[in-house]
């Protein structure tokens, strides 16, 4: 994996800052890498629909995107999210693995731009317009599982972490 962040980097260097993300979809991880080490490894949860770019699939998006932007710094663990804007209200994290009626956005939100057009980026299929994030959930008991909306969902812990490590700018790399 070492090689392909470099070459990500070489890829596209305006977006060459200090951390790649990678999230696989068939492993439901992201690997964290910082100036081209591995740092940690996440598990997280990638759409229930698989893989897709087209508008209104609600399947996560594969290639290589950037975190576009940062929302959420300082908030409170749970603070839910509607539009990108701060509620003034938690969820109750559920531990369990049980799905809820809520598809609460929590505690932090990178929303994402693809770089590649035809790909993740255009008309239909534009990363960013399909308001694709790494975010927090209130359903932490199911991470691990394909269960998302096709965002790429973390526990609330594990999100500050990754907010507080990468920039916007930041390269993420979805793949199977």
């Amino acid at each position: 994996m070492l090689v392909e962040v470099a070459a990500l980097k070489e890829r596209f260097p305006d977006h060459a800052n200090r951390a790649v993300a990678v999230v696989s979809l068939s492993h439901q991880q992201l690997w964290l890498y910082r100036n081209g080490q591995h740092v940690k490894t996440y598990r997280v949860s990638t759409s229930r629909y698989g893989a897709g770019n087209k508008d209104g699939s609600f399947k996560t998006p594969l290639g290589v995107h950037y975190v576009k932007e940062k929302i959420g710094g300082g908030m409170p663990i749970g603070t839910i999210f509607k539009g990108r804007k701060n509620t003034q209200k938690l969820a109750q994290i559920v531990t369990e693995a049980t799905k809820t009626p809520e598809d609460f956005v929590t505690t932090r939100i990178l929303w994402l731009a693809g770089l590649e057009p035809g790909v993740n980026h255009g008309e239909g299929i534009d990363s960013y317009s399909r308001y694709i994030y790494i975010h927090g959930t209130h359903e932490e008991g199911l991470i691990g599982q394909p269960v998302s909306l096709g965002c790429v969902r973390m526990t609330n812990r594990d999100v500050i972490e990754i907010y507080d490590e990468m920039q916007e700018g930041d390269l993420v790399l979805i793949v199977e």
